[in-house]
């Protein structure tokens, strides 16, 4: 198999899955707009104590955006394992990690990006300093691939599962508890006039440590789940 032929079928799976989630618009919102009605419920209730509001400010949007993701993965492949696209996948004989890629690739820029670019407006309405804001979208461009990637591993693992979405929740917060930490961290470290970049390359060595391990993991669960 060529390195072109592979490259055709990932642009391929890409382009599906992203045409699939424009005709599914209405849905493929609804992790954003969740994302968007619990910063906003925080900063009505605590609109009055503005320094409160400033030191929880980053952890409320960090709850919003792992509470959005998981709304969105059991998306991910349950659509593919319904309808025989998921066996062929694996039938395929395309490296079943590469095609994961693709489809983690394609969930992050439908639920991941828009989180991403409404963190400084949401970080505004938290009344975080403007260095702050930036600061929190940037830890936010380095996290929610790795919601993505992570949370692909437990739908994996729970697709033959009725009704795996609470134990889809069960398997991977834990997980994300680190990465919500270090992204909370990283902003208020900023705010305070510190500096992050201990932080910024944990959050990258986790990322990087995701992207090693997660694709052959998630992989080895479809195939498990397809048995």
């Amino acid at each position: 198999m060529s390195g072109r032929t592979l490259g055709r079928a990932l642009t391929g799976l890409l382009r599906r899955d992203l045409t699939l989630a424009l005709r599914r618009r209405a849905e493929t919102l609804n992790p954003v707009l969740f994302y968007a009605v619990i910063v906003s419920v925080f900063t009505l209730g605590l609109e009055a104590e503005r320094s409160l509001l400033q030191a929880i400010g980053p952890g409320v949007v960090w709850l919003g955006a792992v509470l959005a993701a998981l709304l969105s993965l059991e998306g991910m492949f349950r659509t593919d394992f319904q309808d025989g696209t998921l066996e062929q996948m694996v039938l395929s004989g395309m490296p079943l990690p590469a095609l994961v890629l693709a489809k983690v690739l394609a969930h992050w820029l439908v639920t991941g990006l828009p989180l991403v670019l409404a963190a400084p407006v949401l970080g505004s309405m938290m009344a975080l300093p403007a260095e702050a804001n930036w600061t929190l979208a940037a830890t936010l461009a380095l996290g929610t691939p790795v919601l993505s990637v992570v949370g692909a591993v437990g739908v994996a693992l729970t697709l033959g599962l009725a009704r795996g979405g609470m134990v889809l929740a069960l398997l991977v917060l834990p997980l994300y508890v680190p990465l919500v930490v270090v992204g909370t961290e990283t902003v208020r470290v900023v705010a305070a006039g510190g500096d992050p970049t201990s932080q910024y390359l944990a959050l990258a060595g986790l990322l990087l440590a995701a992207m090693a391990a997660a694709p052959a993991a998630v992989a080895a669960g479809l195939r498990v789940s397809l048995t």
